[in-house]
């Protein structure tokens, strides 16, 4: 029996566009063992939408991986549990191609590094930003483009706050919200933004994290409007004097980044915004070995 968990995760921060992540403390959980054939158990209702035989993509990834190195999966009976939602820009799909990736490692005894790992499923993904603190945690950032490069780091002192509406948001509809080019002043300024951002977060200038984690120009403008609740809480936060709220990933989850000390305070501003689910959330660590 092989058992472990793959963090949740929030990509983008602002205006860290497909590059960075924030792995959080809400996790896949995943038991398995061989099986003359393949079978997944879930553990909680809400899992039940999803496949429960070799289509299921922690299985399909698995297999194709095993493939990718000339092996073959055996048969897995797998029990899976989750702390994350479907389809709401936590990284549901990343945690369930990093489980995969795992599977075939340790049943097809692969012996993948934490490099290997991450480039796989960017490679799969297209993009690190999810994929990438699904395996290390931490904050992530890094890029892929065929190659890949990455860094990965501890935040101190800050907390999360999530608010999730009550309904689903699909990746690819997200993505049709973008346009298709930038202006060279709007990439300039974005490039900028992101490289102070990531400064100002080493350093922990929570000022500088204020004003910038807020000025995307590349998706939050336009994905904004998709998402109901935005503007109240967003508006919510800044009273209680959090850092900064921005959308999760692809949304619809918003994700406030605030001290560790006012969390609270956070969480009750947030609460009397109606139509969400607000909790706090902590901060993944870099996970051993990583």
């Amino acid at each position: 029996m092989h058992r472990f968990k793959v963090p949740a995760t929030s990509a983008n921060l602002g205006p860290g566009f497909d590059s960075v992540g924030l792995a959080l403390e809400k996790y896949l959980h995943i038991e398995a063992m061989e099986d003359s054939g393949f079978n997944i158990i879930f553990e909680d209702d809400f899992l039940d939408v999803l496949p429960d035989d070799e289509t299921n993509l922690v299985i399909s990834t698995a297999r194709d991986i095993a493939r990718k190195y000339g092996c073959r999966l055996p048969g897995l009976e797998v029990r899976m549990g989750s702390d994350i939602p479907l389809s709401h820009g936590l990284g549901s799909s990343a945690s369930a191609i990093v489980a995969g990736i795992e599977l075939a490692d340790r049943f097809c005894g692969l012996s993948l590094t934490v490099y290997d790992k991450v480039l796989l499923g960017s490679e799969i993904e297209g993009h690190p930003d999810n994929i990438g603190p699904a395996v290390t945690g931490g904050l992530f950032v890094g890029y892929y483009d065929g190659e890949l490069f990455y860094h990965v780091m501890d935040i101190e002192g800050l907390s999360a706050v999530i608010s999730v509406p009550p309904y689903e948001m699909n990746t690819k509809e997200a993505r049709r919200a973008l346009p298709e080019t930038y202006s060279r002043q709007d990439a300039v300024r974005q490039n900028a933004l992101n490289n102070v951002l990531l400064l100002s977060i080493m350093n922990n200038d929570y000022k500088a994290m204020r004003q910038l984690m807020t000025q995307d120009r590349y998706h939050e403008p336009y994905r904004r409007q998709l998402i109901a609740e935005y503007d109240a809480v967003r508006q919510a936060a800044e009273q209680a004097g959090a850092i900064a709220t921005t959308i999760s990933g692809a949304g619809p989850t918003l994700l406030t980044l605030c001290k560790s000390s006012e969390a609270a305070a956070v969480l009750e501003q947030l609460d009397s915004v109606r139509g969400c689910h607000h909790e706090k959330v902590d901060i993944c660590r870099k996970i051993p070995g990583m």
